[in-house]
This record gives C-alpha cells, sequence and structure tokens, in this order.
C-alpha cells in the first residue's frame, strides 16, 4: 500500500519558515509567518489568558468529555462575541473545532452534507489553505475577483459583478475582516452591496473570521458578519481564537451557524455533532475554556480588551511607519496603501523576482506573493525593510 503514495505539494509558508531557520545570517527578517509578535519578537501569552489558566488549574475537578459539541457555554460566549448579545439565539447552531482550520474543514464537511452540488466561491486571492481544503474534499471551486493591485484595495466593482453570477444555492467565502493575504477590507457600503447580491441571488455566505480585534476593533471588525446575519436566512461563520487570544498551539476555533428558524437550527446542531463525531469524538476543551472563563469575567474580559487594543494599534502604528519610509525611500507612492490596510498581513507591490533577490541579498523572508506579517516587524527594522525594497531599484 505506502509504495502507492506520492509526494505531496510542499507548503510555502512552512517551507519559507524552514528557509528562514536554515539562514546563517544573523541581520534577517521572518515576515511569512502569521503569528504575532511584540517588539520583542515574542508571541506573548495574554495577562488575561495566564490568570485563566491560574483558575482552572485551580478550579477544575475533571477531564472527562464534555459534549460532542464542545462546551455549549464557549459556543454562546463566542457567539456573542462575534454577533453581539442577542443576535439570532435561537437560529444559532455551533460545534467547537480544533483551531480555525477546523472549523473551515467541517464547514466544507456541512455544505458537503447538506447540498453537495454547491459551488463554492472564493475570493482571488484567498488564504491558501481555503484552497487546499476544498481540494481535498473535491468541492466545485469557482473564484471571484477581490483585490486591486493597482491601487492596493479591494476591487469592488469586479467583486458584486462576480458575485453577481452565483447561483442559488452556492456558497461564497468571504474574510469577515483583516483580508489574509492582502489586508485589504471592503467598507461599509461594499458590505450593504455583497449582502443584497448574494439575497438576491439565493447564495450562501460562509465567513471566516480569524482576526477579530485587529482591524478596528473587536465590534466594527465583525460589522459585516452582523449585517449578513440581519438581512440573509443562513450563514456558516469560521471564527479562531489563536491571534485575538493568543492561543495558537491550544487549537481553538466554532463553526457557527445561523439556520432560518428554531426548527432548522436544531436539526443543524445535530448535523454538526454528527460531523464531529466522524471527525475526532469530542472537541479540545481547554484553549476553549480559557476563552469562556476570559469572556464570562467582567475583570478579566476588560484586561484581555486593553492588551488586545494595544497589539491592534501597534501593528496600525508599524503599518504607517513603514508607508512613510517607503514613500521617502522609493520617492513614489507606490506602497501607499500599507497605511489602510488592516489586521496583520500586507501585500506588497514586488515581483517574484524582487521577493527573490530581497530574500537571497538581505535575509528578507516573505511569501512569494509578495504578503508580509506587519507583527514580524519593529520600530527598528520597519527602516531596514524600506531600504531594502528601494534597493530593488538599483
Amino acid at each position: 500500500m505506502f509504495e502507492n503514495l506520492k509526494p505531496q505539494p510542499a507548503d510555502s509558508i512552512l517551507s519559507l519558515m524552514k528557509a528562514f531557520r536554515d539562514d546563517p545570517r544573523t541581520e534577517k527578517l521572518d515576515l511569512g509567518v502569521g503569528v504575532y509578535r511584540d517588539a520583542d519578537g515574542r508571541t506573548p501569552v495574554m495577562r488575561a489568558v495566564k490568570a485563566a489558566e491560574r483558575r482552572l488549574w485551580e478550579e477544575q475537578d475533571t477531564k472527562s468529555y464534555t459534549a460532542l459539541g464542545g462546551d455549549p457555554a464557549f459556543a454562546a460566549a463566542m457567539g456573542d462575541l462575534i454577533l453581539g448579545e442577542g443576535l439570532a439565539t435561537d437560529r444559532r447552531s455551533a460545534i467547537a473545532t480544533p483551531g480555525g482550520t477546523g472549523a473551515v474543514r467541517q464547514a466544507i464537511e456541512f455544505i458537503r452534507t447538506a447540498r453537495p452540488e454547491a459551488r463554492i466561491w472564493v475570493p482571488d486571492p484567498t488564504w491558501p489553505n481555503h484552497l487546499s481544503i476544498l481540494a481535498a474534499t473535491g468541492r466545485d471551486v469557482a473564484h471571484y475577483r477581490y483585490f486591486d493591485a493597482e491601487t492596493g484595495g479591494v476591487d469592488d466593482a469586479g467583486m458584486i459583478a462576480d458575485l453577481s453570477a452565483v447561483a442559488k444555492g452556492d456558497v461564497v467565502l468571504l474574510h469577515a475582516c483583516c483580508h489574509n493575504p492582502t489586508g485589504a477590507d471592503p467598507d461599509a457600503e461594499t458590505w450593504k452591496r455583497i449582502a443584497e447580491t448574494l439575497g438576491e441571488r439565493g447564495a450562501v455566505p460562509l465567513l471566516d473570521i480569524a482576526y477579530q480585534g485587529f482591524g478596528d476593533g473587536l465590534d466594527t471588525d465583525a460589522a459585516g458578519v452582523r449585517l449578513l446575519v440581519q438581512t440573509l436566512p443562513e450563514l456558516l461563520i469560521c471564527a479562531s481564537c489563536s491571534k485575538n487570544f493568543g492561543l495558537y498551539r491550544e487549537r481553538v476555533g466554532l463553526l457557527l451557524t445561523i439556520a432560518r428558524d428554531a426548527d432548522t437550527a436544531r436539526m443543524a446542531q445535530a448535523t454538526l455533532e454528527h460531523l464531529n463525531r466522524q471527525a475526532y469524538s469530542f472537541p479540545p476543551d481547554h484553549g476553549a475554556r480559557l476563552v469562556t472563563i476570559i469572556l464570562g469575567d467582567p475583570a478579566l474580559r476588560a484586561d484581555w480588551q486593553d492588551e488586545l487594543e494595544s497589539m491592534r494599534t501597534r501593528m496600525l502604528d508599524l503599518r504607517r511607519q513603514l508607508a512613510a519610509e517607503l514613500r521617502r525611500e522609493t520617492n513614489s507612492e507606490r506602497f501607499d496603501a500599507v497605511a489602510d490596510h488592516r489586521g496583520m498581513f500586507t501585500r506588497l507591490r514586488l515581483s517574484e523576482d524582487e521577493i527573490a533577490t530581497l530574500r537571497e541579498r538581505h535575509g528578507v523572508y516573505m511569501v512569494g506573493d509578495g504578503r508580509i506579517n506587519i507583527a514580524g516587524l519593529d520600530t527598528r527594522t520597519v527602516p531596514i525593510l524600506a531600504r531594502a525594497i528601494a534597493s530593488l531599484g538599483d
């Protein structure tokens, strides 16, 4: 049997991480891996998480299984964080998953169960693992225009034109905020047009919200999701706590579905739990329990939000600094859109050859499409990166 195995395509980001580790140079920049780093280059354990860990250690009296869908308190707390308290509570169903990636996989399995013929529309570009999961599950995929490389913003007209061709019952994948890999997000007016178009076409949104709180704040980052919930009868929402709670290795995710009514929501809940049973039975609980403790305690929640806000504003400051340095070093407006992007990522207007040159000459590691992790920079390294990019014209 094993002799029939074939080499699998290399993951570009994981390959980049290995190349960075193997580079002997001391002055090098890792802008590829998608984790938050502070000014000292660390991915810290958040204060509220440490406090919740201590409380859990003192108070937890069992390590027995939770429910197939995970602790209902976690689903309720995360549902309220994303949607706001009281929105569509009787239409919600949810399961805990191993990270946001697990939520995406279970969402695709849910779609395959409910409407196997549905085509999945994805933005061009999108997170590469979206495409990998869709390919592994044999889904019919179509692409819609999203990013305008010339302006560095969302291609509103192209996106709406393409979504106007979506068939009834098709599924449209949307990034709720902090688009990965570009950092370009729809504005409020564009979200309204998206909602209207999907409603007219009878399409079902699949929203990936992996960075809530990293863009313009917890509520603003979820505004597009909430608008769609208020407008459309059915949605699927994949959430991750890796970034905004710093729980990367704990693998904390949630798949939240919105049905047209309470009876359908109960059917959806049973289906979601069945999918968990088939994949891994009971989902991991430790990280989810920490999130539940934090969101349920006013003092811990306030401290978590304060630290999250500091992380958000730090990334915004780095964006503005990088845009200004690039303008000064290149004497052009080519990279001004960096300051308008949100979240951890930005896609720079660089060719593959230029990206290779940055890696070879300057030890600057970024993904081949020009995506960089803003949080991989600090105030000292921003000018270094800007000078390296400006030198490409020499």
